[in-house]
């Protein structure tokens, strides 16, 4: 049996190559946009791949199934549900699709979406017992799939809830659990884990998610604390359903001077490099997103919308090509290019820059005794707002600072913090592209390093019945 997972770490996304090496066929589950890797393998191991399986219509990233039938000629499958609009092979639960000894079966469990399929594999050369389920966005390593990206989060989470206990947690105790989503995927909880797999039997016993002793407890649990919905979710979604996308995007390379031309008629500027780098020395009116990181292609959906040019500026070249790719992945499509040569190029020819000064979070405190002028602004999502913030900090979500706070007076300095920087290098730039002048990047930690350090934390108080 053939079984491999390829991932987009960027995404958190997980998707499953599975065949027979003997038969020398294979299947795709929940393909990436990027399949270079998925024909590499099949070159590799000698095998075609003929088909290409879908768990449900992706809300946080584009589908690789276009591309990969265009250039393998494999039939796409999804349940009937998902009312897909290209060319395609319905089915239902309980269908069966044979690779040789393989046997891969559609389970269908509803909740994250009306048409999600876990798929149960079998090697039938070892056993008639199934070994392995692909759970999707169902049943995810110490947590369970969001329920609100499609129907009502109530209705959403007892569907999940039913799909767990009627099908999912029925299969047998050792059956491997390998799931759509690891640890930092938009379309889980704070307890899904970066390991890459599980058994029922060790989720049963240990996810917090199914400790709920029925149905209301579960979808309590289920929509409390759920983080912001991914975005431009609405529209990857009509991208996934819609006529295949078979071909990429090429971003072009720019000389600085079209670079400038291209901000003056309304570009956005993303500077991928690093917080660092972008603070020492950046573009005016670049916004900061670290391609480095996970999470980029998210980051920059936030902010861009489906019609905005995009001009990538990175170290060199490659970081800027590698950040088109990711952005690709999410939707993003309109390119005006990049910055040839990269911030080098821009710095040789001694064109203006923008700074940001940099705050260790150690200095936050004596910095914000010494200062009555100093404002904190905490840029952190609600939820992690609410399990305690600095006394008297104002709070923004980074992804929401369209315009300037208007409980932050611009002639002020500001100190933008989150839990760890990234985020608040991202919220410093936005603002700097707004007007304000006098910004301090919390550097180094955040709102748990401050508490960890002894200073004063405060909670708020629940809501009054």
């Amino acid at each position: 049996m053939i079984f491999r997972q390829i991932t987009h770490d960027d995404l958190g996304c997980a998707s499953y190559l599975v065949g027979d090496e003997d038969a020398a066929v294979a299947a795709v589950v929940d393909p990436k946009f990027a399949i270079e890797e998925y024909l590499e393998l099949a070159r590799y191991l000698g095998i075609s791949i003929v088909h290409i399986l879908e768990t449900h219509t992706h809300a946080d990233h584009v589908s690789g199934h276009g591309r990969l039938a265009s250039a393998t000629g494999a039939r796409i499958h999804i349940h009937r549900e998902a009312g897909a609009a290209y060319e395609h092979e319905p089915f239902d639960d309980g269908w069966e699709l044979s690779l040789g000894a393989v046997r891969i079966r559609a389970m269908h469990t509803p909740g994250h979406r009306p048409e999600h399929t876990a798929f149960v594999l079998t090697d039938t050369r070892r056993s008639e017992e199934p070994w392995a389920v692909l759970t999707g966005d169902s049943l995810f390593v110490g947590d369970v799939a969001r329920p609100d990206l499609a129907v009502e989060k109530d209705e959403g989470a007892r569907e999940i809830f039913h799909s767990l206990r009627d099908h999912l947690l029925t299969l047998p105790p050792a059956t491997e659990v390998w799931p759509g989503h690891l640890g930092g995927s938009m379309c889980g909880g704070p307890g899904m884990d970066l390991k890459i797999a599980s058994t029922v039997a060790f989720e049963r016993a240990h996810n917090e998610m199914l400790q709920a002793a029925d149905e209301a407890g579960f979808v309590t649990r289920a929509i409390r604390g759920l983080g912001p919905q991914p975005p431009n979710f609405k529209t990857i979604v009509e991208l996934n359903r819609g006529e295949l996308i078979t071909d990429g995007v090429e971003a072009v390379p720019l000389t600085s001077r079209q670079v400038t031309q291209r901000a003056r008629a309304g570009a956005m500027l993303v500077d991928v490099r690093t917080d660092l780098q972008f603070d020492e020395a950046h573009i005016p009116g670049a916004i900061c997103i670290p391609a480095l990181h996970a999470g980029f292609g998210t980051r920059l959906a936030w902010l861009a919308g489906r019609e905005d040019e995009i001009v990538l500026v990175g170290r060199a070249d490659e970081d800027a090509r590698r950040a088109a790719q990711l952005a690709v992945a999410v939707g993003i499509r309109e390119f005006g290019g990049y910055l040839a040569g990269g911030m080098t190029q821009w710095r040789t020819e001694q064109r203006p820059v923008d700074r940001i000064e940099r705050l260790e979070v150690e200095r936050l405190a004596p910095l914000w005794q010494s200062d009555e002028t100093l404002q904190i602004l905490d840029v952190r999502e609600r939820h992690e707002r609410e399990a305690g913030y600095i006394p008297g900090s104002r709070f923004t979500p980074w992804h929401d600072l369209d315009r300037p706070p208007g409980d932050v007076d611009s002639d002020r300095p500001v100190a933008v913090i989150c839990a760890s920087g990234l985020r608040a290098a991202v919220a410093a730039s936005i603002l700097q592209c707004q007007g304000l002048r006098h910004l301090l990047h919390v550097v180094g930690g955040g709102v748990p390093t401050w508490a960890a350090l002894g200073h004063p934390i405060e909670v708020p108080q629940p809501a009054a019945a």
